[in-house]
């Protein structure tokens, strides 16, 4: 059975040593986590930062997935069955489609930041919310992980959750998806074990 992990930009993931997680398994991850880590994939779904990665000349070189394609970048369409996805449950929707079978959600807060405020890495800056914003609605978000985890029915998902990470009744309806504690998981990636 494969491994991977699919990286959200919630604070949760923040100091996590992604480079080591790499070698664990293959890494999809999100919008502007380029600018500090190359993932196995990258996924990108609103235009204005899926154009910049695109011209930056990143998909030319590395897997990278997004709506509507630059013809001749490089850029992969996303799958059709989740075109109106966001970007993190786009990723985990490629993940699942490569036929891992045990799929890490990382950084998938899905809920506000300790002060009560938009929970993202990138907070502030381009194409990003300033800090103290409002969090982020995530309905959605909960609807289309829900589709992606019914659509693989035999995949193992398995969000960690960090001390900003919501704790969401929908989510623990999911057959195929169980909730892990970060120090856990981080424990077990330092041992190499259980994985």
């Amino acid at each position: 059975m494969t491994i991977a992990f699919v990286l959200g930009n919630g604070v949760s993931r923040s100091g996590l040593p992604l480079e080591h997680i790499k070698t664990l398994g293959k890494v999809y991850g999100c919008n502007a986590l380029y600018r500090e880590f190359t993932p196995d994939v990258l996924v990108a779904t609103d235009r204005p930062i899926a154009q910049l990665i695109q011209e930056t000349g990143y998909s030319a070189r590395h897997r990278f997935y997004t709506r509507k394609p630059i013809p001749g970048l490089g850029a992969v369409a996303v799958p059709k069955e989740y075109y109106g996805f966001s970007s993190g449950p786009n990723a985990v929707g490629i993940a699942a489609k490569d036929q891992h079978g045990r799929i890490y959600l990382i950084g998938f807060d899905m809920g506000p930041n300790v002060h009560n405020q938009f929970n993202n890495m990138y907070a502030g800056t381009e194409f990003y919310k300033p800090n103290d914003s409002r969090p982020t609605f995530t309905g959605n978000w909960v609807k289309q992980l829900t589709t992606v985890a019914k659509d693989h029915p035999d995949t193992e998902f398995i969000r960690i959750c960090g001390n900003t990470t919501a704790r969401l009744p929908e989510l623990d309806r999911i057959k195929n998806l169980t909730h892990e504690d970060l120090s856990t998981f981080v424990m077990r990636i330092n041992n190499q074990k259980d994985l």
